[in-house]
């Protein structure tokens, strides 16, 4: 089996390399790595080629965003299974994507998720926050679950049958997807309960936080376009339930 993991990236020369390091030093052996670079001017795309052919796919080009970017790559995939690591981003060990592979090879589970840490941006052996998902229950989405995006590596399939991320939901594109494709769709998911990912605090996935109200707006929209209803108190609980992750 296959797995395809996408880096996208823009500028991101200071944090690039240890990213890529953690995929490329994974012990698993069938793996597709691609790099979607929104045509950075600092250095970044000097050190994808210094990776010659590890890397197995290179573009770099304008792109309307993080998320224009990650369907670039989606589309450049050809692996059974698709993960996403930003540059930011690294895996904490090398057989990440081995403890990944083991329930994805079971054809009743269409994705895996599972524990995040938010590491200090500088001493990332510094843990700021640890996102514990836990075990995924039907309706979660109405309490305002939602598993770390990072974690969420999922079939080629249910791309190909769902669809790809929203460009029209800024900061909840990632949200909106993982809604459809859990809570509307149905795809059966298997949960491992270890932290595989480590991000640093402060990076594009986080940018998110600095503005609530905006991305509250963004995360109605999510349920919107789907056709859903949320309960009255779902989409403030997505926030709330954040509190959790820094005790």
């Amino acid at each position: 089996m296959k797995i395809s993991i996408i880096t996208v990236v823009y500028n991101g020369q200071a944090t690039l390399k240890s990213c890529m390091d953690s995929v490329l030093s994974q012990d698993y052996p069938d793996l597709e790595y691609i790099v979607v670079d929104g045509n950075s001017t600092d250095g970044t795309q000097d050190i994808v080629r210094s990776y010659g052919a590890k890397v197995s796919q290179f573009i770099s080009e304008p792109d309307r965003g993080i998320y224009d970017a990650m369907n670039k790559g989606i589309a450049l995939a050809t692996g059974e299974v698709i993960g996403i690591l930003n540059a930011d981003d690294f895996y904490v060990a090398q057989d990440v994507l081995s403890r990944v592979a083991g329930p994805l090879a079971n054809p009743d589970v269409d994705a895996t998720y599972a524990d995040l840490e938010y590491v200090d941006a500088v001493d990332t052996t510094k843990v700021t926050r640890t996102w514990k998902s836990g075990k995924y229950r039907d309706k979660a989405f109405l309490n305002g679950w939602m598993p770390p995006h990072p974690t969420f590596f999922v079939k080629r399939t249910c791309y190909q049958r769902f669809g790809t991320f929203r460009l029209d939901l800024g900061s909840a594109a990632d949200y909106e997807l993982m809604l459809r494709l859990i809570h509307k769709q149905g795809i059966r998911l298997a949960y491992i309960p270890q932290v595989l990912i480590r991000m640093r605090a402060g990076g594009v996935s986080n940018k998110a936080l600095t503005n609530r109200l905006q991305a509250n707006r963004h995360d109605r929209n999510a349920w919107k376009v789907n056709d859903l209803q949320p309960r009255f108190y779902t989409l403030f609980m997505k926030p709330l339930r954040k509190i959790w992750q820094f005790i």
